[in-house]
Parts: structure tokens; C-alpha cells; sequence
């Protein structure tokens, strides 16, 4: 089905488990000359970055993806057989998740085609063709990297978060080299200061190695690791600085220049600061190493980039909400040791995504809450924004695609979905991204790092009961962000579907859940589901062999979310890390076998793709004589392998 808008046609193609789609930028014709120059020279720098998380994703991704970009370019052969359809949905694959491991599952995916296949392939190339390093032969290069690719025991998963096993050594996230776990720990332990109440995130910004038996910083700086794409980021930074919209603005690039020359990590706080004070910008963004998911220590961070402008009607939705944050935090049902006394600037609204990059491109976030260091956060504040744009092409792709009709209960919840579900599921993003994050207080001395491997899911799970909780409120009718009290259940009962059934049509059959966000869906819903068991307040029901989720009583879920919030909370604020891994790993990983195997063929049936990501839009600057920009467009035509391809040719930087 392609989903269109006035024309517009959201759905690009469908291959393996993933749905690419496009995405529109309303109001971009409205922008001033000026901004639409700042978006222009913002999305250069949101691309230059590319090569970066290919590397971090995996230390062979980019040889691996330059030698199947060389083969699909070049090749003269016949390309009509199963063996290279099943290359190029293998290309397109790694081109999708920045290198060979499942951008969400984290798992290796093994090519369809034959070693020996692939080995004729490249066997026809010219050897000027190859991307062979210095000194490299072909035999060489093939020897290092097909066992890399073809044999599922060697580097098998990006992230291994299985309990017991040394994380590092296990996962093949290239932020570590020739250390284990134990010694990775200890190193980062021994650089914090004890009584330090403003503490850099140290390891952020390097790649930690081990060289004639010390441990050392490979630092990514201008002139360090990662040097020719960051020197290309800054030199738009550098172009972006003249036509910032403020001073404010303006001094929010200089420090990220600043930050990217010397790799001072004191300076990407003051940076942090000075984005988070900058509300009155039109035009904003996020260029940088910013999650860490892509760490199994939860440490070192992923390069990201977005390019955004402020939706100012439906920022109105947010800023409401983060006026209000102190009432919400003050209702909080977590113990009140642990709420904030005084919520500090917490900034709110809705975007326009203009470009996305590095870990948001092509598959990304709904909302971002930022920045991640706690004591920013609990001096300074946070800056929150659902991207509305982008939640608005997920729900145009997906209008009666039979997903509802196929997994929800009965008349009266798809009844309550219709109604209420686009409107709820956009509030709760925002409770999550404007309020869950920023709330709650580390009690002094405890470390922000000493949930470790858990931290992330614990983090994931807080913020969105956070929303779950508050979701009902009166307070919210009140404030009219929801029409009446009923509302809420249609995000309850999505939610409960969601995290004890539907989001395993992303898991492997056989494997467990790995990925922090899906690890807090479940945690919530399995939690949910055991605590109020007795009274059956949500059941798994048969019918027709067919299994459905059956929410009796809504308001006692409620008080559920309440509880499991306000003991998350607790774990968060004491550092209980104990505590978070048995949680996690009760409720979180594990997945009911026979279920999984019936959510599979039932999704099937349906012909859909559980993953979506983003094709995205060409900007095109128009110049004078003089080389000065006098216009920008913007343009939906470019396809898939197009664009890509594309981005290898003009951002390949490393």
C-alpha cells in the first residue's frame, strides 16, 4: 500500500524486516533566507558524520560496505538470480543499520548468498575497484573479512547484554580494543573524583584500547580518531556560525567547534549548558556523541545528528506540559526523598526534523530528551521535543495496513484506538521525553554510572511511566491535553500489547530481548501483568487460538505503574544496582517461547515490516555570481540505494 497525502507518497519500499519510508517538511517554504541557509550548512554537518558510526558500529563495517557498494556499482553480471537479489537486500540491509549487526537487535545478520558466490562476485571486479587497505592484497582482504561476515560465531552481536558474561570482550561495538570489562570499569572508576558534584561523562568522547599493556584514550577530536569527518563537521559549523539566527545561538556552535577541536569534555558541558538556555532559536539541532546504548558499559557515545525547526502550534501541547512540570514531579508517587524540590528549566516543544543523521538515520527516535549528564539535568534543566513530522509519516504509512484488526481484543478498545490513539500516543511521548527524564534526584554520592549495563533500560523504564502514570490525571483534562477521562486507556491497552506481545515480532525466534527500549516495554508489562494477577486486572486471553491482551481494570493499572515507578525511582536514586538487575533480568529478557512463535506467523500473514526508517529529503542551495546562497529547496525524489549510495560518494570521510 502507498499511504498519499496530497500527492505526497510516504512509503518508499519494503525489504527483510524493514519499511523505508519519507518524510515531509512542512513550513520549510516559510522560513526566512537565513534560516533556510542555517538548515542548508546544519545538514552538510549532519552528514559529514556518517563514516563515524559505521566504525563504531563494528571496526570492519566500512571496508565491508565499500567492498558490496563496489561490487553493486560495478558489476556486469547477471543480476536477475536469487543469489544477488539476496546481496543487494544484504547491502541495503547493512546501508539500514550502519553496518552488519541489526540496527535494534544488535545480532549479526548472516547474507543469504553463499561465500563462494560473494567470492565470484568480487572476484569480478577490477582490482583498482577494491577498497583494499595499504599494503593489502585481495586474498588478504577477503581472508579478514568474510569470516567477519559469513561465519555467525565470529563477532556475533554489536551488544551483548547477557548477564554474567564479560560485556566488552563479547560485544563487537568498536570502543574497545584488547580490554575486558573488569579493566574498562576500573579505568573509568579511578578518573572520578570523589565529592565532585559537576562530573565530566568520562569516557564519552574515546575509543579505550590497550597498547604494550597500558590502557589509553584513542580521543575523538579534530586531529585524533575520527579527525577527517570531524574536521569536515566543523568546517559547516564554522559556515553555520555566520548566519545563526542570535547570539546565543551562535555561542552554542562556537563551543561545539570548540568542543570537536580539542575534545574536552568540560567544554561539552558548557556547550550542553548553553544549547539547553537557547529556547528562543527557531531553527535548532543536535550534532555529536550524545547515547550510549551502543556501549554495553552504557558508556561511550554514538555520533548523532538532527536538524529541526520549532512546530509553534503543536509546541504549544509542550510547553504547557513543562510549565507545569513542578505539579507533576510534586503528584510523583515515588517516595519524596526522591523527587526534586525545585524542577530547573525544563524546555518543551514540538519539531519539524529538516535532516537526520549518523544514529538517528534512517531509523530514529520519536522524541529526544537531552542532554544526558545528570548534573546538567539537576542544575541546569532539560530540553525535551517530540518530532512531530516524522510521527505523523509513521501513522500516514500505517492507516489500514490490518495490524489493529489482527492483534486488538474487540470492538470496544479498536473503538477507543480510533478515537483517541494518535492524540495519547503523542501525549505520552511527550510526558516521557518533557517530564520522565527530567524528573527524580540522585541521592548524594551516589554515582550516575552504578546501574552499569542496566542503566539504560531502568532509565528507559522511568521515563515512560513517568507517562503511563500521569496519563490518566485530571490534571490533564484540566490543563486540556486530553478531551475526558476515558483517553488514557487507548495508550494503556497499545502499550500492554505492545510491550507482552507485539514488539516480539522484532525478536529472532530462539533469542531474547536485548535492546534497553524493548527491555522496558516488557519489564513494564510483565511486571504489570504478575502484580495484578489476583485480581486480574490484565489478562492474556485465548480466542479462536488466538491470543489477545484484555484489560479488565484500567484504574488499577494505573496504580500499578504507580508502584513499579515509584521502586524504579528508587533504584535510580540509590544507584541499587542489585536491584535494577534482577528486575531487568526477571521481567525484562526472557520471552514466553509458544507466544513468540504465534506473534511471528500472525505478523507474517500481514506482509509487514516491524523496523521503519527514513529516506531523507535534498537540499539543493541556489548561488549567485558570487557564490553567495540565494535560495534552498528541498526535495522527496531520491530513492533508497540512490541516497545512499549517494552519501558514500560525498560523505565518505573516513
Amino acid at each position: 500500500m502507498k499511504e498519499k497525502d496530497n500527492g505526497f507518497v510516504y512509503t518508499v519500499e519494503q525489504f527483510a524486516d524493514l519499511q523505508l519510508l519519507r518524510y515531509r517538511v512542512p513550513g520549510f517554504d516559510e522560513l526566512s533566507l537565513r534560516q533556510k541557509t542555517l538548515v542548508y550548512y546544519l545538514s552538510q554537518a549532519a552528514l559529514e558524520g556518517r563514516d563515524i558510526l559505521f566504525d563504531q558500529n563494528g571496526k570492519y563495517n566500512l571496508q565491508i560496505r565499500r567492498l558490496l557498494e563496489a561490487v553493486y556499482t560495478d558489476y556486469e553480471g547477471e543480476r536477475t538470480t536469487d543469489e544477488f537479489r539476496a546481496f543487494e537486500v544484504y547491502l541495503k540491509r547493512v546501508w539500514f543499520s550502519n553496518g552488519i549487526y541489526h540496527h535494534y537487535a544488535c545480532d549479526k545478520f548472516v547474507p543469504d548468498f553463499s561465500e563462494g558466490y560473494f567470492r565470484q562476485l568480487v572476484d569480478s571486479l577490477d582490482e583498482s575497484r577494491l577498497p583494499l587497505e595499504e599494503g593489502e592484497t585481495k586474498e588478504a582482504m577477503c581472508g579478514k573479512l568474510f569470516p567477519v561476515m559469513f561465519d555467525p560465531s565470529v563477532m556475533s552481536k554489536r551488544v551483548n547484554q547477557a548477564d554474567g558474561e564479560d560485556l566488552v570482550q563479547t560485544s563487537a561495538a568498536n570502543y574497545y580494543e584488547g580490554v575486558t570489562q573488569q579493566e574498562a570499569e576500573a579505568f573509568y572508576a579511578a578518573q572520578k573524583e570523589p565529592g565532585n558534584d559537576k562530573p565530566v561523562m568520562f569516557g564519552m568522547n574515546s575509543r579505550l584500547v590497550k597498547e604494550n599493556g597500558r590502557l589509553k584514550e584513542e580521543v575523538w577530536k579534530a586531529g585524533g580518531m575520527y579527525g577527517s569527518a570531524i574536521e569536515k563537521i566543523t568546517g559547516w559549523l564554522e559556515k553555520a556560525e555566520t548566519v545563526a539566527e542570535n547570539d546565543s545561538q551562535r555561542k552554542v556552535i562556537r563551543l561545539l567547534i570548540e568542543f570537536y577541536q580539542t575534545g574536552d569534555l568540560h567544554t561539552f558541558d558548557e556547550y550542553s549548558i548553553e544549547w539547553l538556555k537557547d529556547t528562543e532559536s527557531h531553527v535548532d539541532f543536535v550534532n555529536g556523541f550524545i547515547e550510549s546504548y551502543g556501549d554495553p558499559l552504557g558508556m561511550k557515545a554514538s555520533w548523532e545528528s538532527i536538524v529541526n525547526f520549532k512546530d509553534l502550534e503543536a509546541t504549544r501541547r509542550t510547553e504547557t506540559i513543562s510549565s507545569n512540570a513542578q505539579w507533576f514531579e510534586d503528584h510523583s508517587p515515588a517516595d519524596v526523598r526522591f523527587r526534586k524540590e525545585k524542577v530547573a528549566g525544563v524546555s518543551a516543544k514540538v519539531i519539524t526534523a529538516a535532516i537526520l543523521g549518523g544514529d538517528l538515520y534512517p531509523s530514529t527516535a520519536i522524541g529526544i530528551n537531552l542532554p544526558n549528564s545528570n548534573w546538567i539535568r539537576s542544575v541546569h534543566g532539560s530540553k525535551s521535543v517530540t518530532i512531530g513530522n516524522l510521527i505523523d509519516a509513521y501513522n500516514k504509512a500505517a492507516r489500514g495496513n490490518g495490524f489493529r484488526e489482527e492483534f486488538v481484543y474487540g470492538e470496544d478498545e479498536k473503538a477507543l484506538l480510533d478515537k483517541y490513539a494518535d492524540l495519547t500516543d503523542n501525549l505520552h511521548t511527550d510526558l516521557h521525553e518533557c517530564l520522565g527524564h527530567g524528573s527524580g534526584k540522585l541521592l548524594p554520592g551516589v554515582d550516575p554510572d552504578a546501574l552499569k549495563a542496566y542503566g539504560s533500560t531502568v532509565e528507559e523504564a522511568r521515563a515512560d511511566l513517568f507517562g503511563l502514570y500521569f496519563l490518566p490525571d485530571a490534571k490533564l483534562v484540566e490543563l486540556k491535553l486530553t478531551p475526558d477521562t476515558e483517553a488514557y486507556k487507548a495508550e494503556y491497552y497499545s502499550y500492554m500489547m505492545n510491550g507482552l506481545m507485539t514488539q516480539l515480532v522484532r525478536i529472532e525466534p530462539g533469542c531474547n530481548v536485548e535492546e534497553a527500549h524493548m527491555r522496558n516495554r516488557q519489564l513494564i508489562a510483565r511486571w504489570a501483568l504478575e502484580h495484578g494477577a489476583s485480581a486480574r486486572v490484565v489478562e492474556l486471553v485465548k480466542r479462536d487460538g488466538k491470543t489477545y491482551v484484555k484489560i479488565n481494570d484500567y484504574p488499577a493499572l494505573r496504580d500499578l505503574f504507580g508502584r513499579l515507578l515509584a521502586e524504579i525511582q528508587r533504584i535510580k536514586s540509590e544507584g541499587d544496582f542489585e536491584a535494577a538487575r534482577v528486575l531487568v533480568e526477571k521481567y525484562g529478557v526472557r520471552v514466553d517461547k509458544e507466544l513468540h512463535e504465534e506473534v511471528l506467523a500472525r505478523y507474517r500473514r500481514l506482509h509487514l515490516a516491524p523496523y521503519k526508517g527514513f529516506v531523507n529529503p535534498v537540499y539543493r542551495a541556489t548561488t549567485d555570481s558570487e557564490n553567495k546562497i540565494v535560495d534552498v529547496s528541498v526535495d522527496y525524489t531520491e530513492g533508497y540505494a540512490e541516497q545512499m549510495l549517494r552519501y558514500s560518494r560525498e560523505y565518505s570521510n573516513l
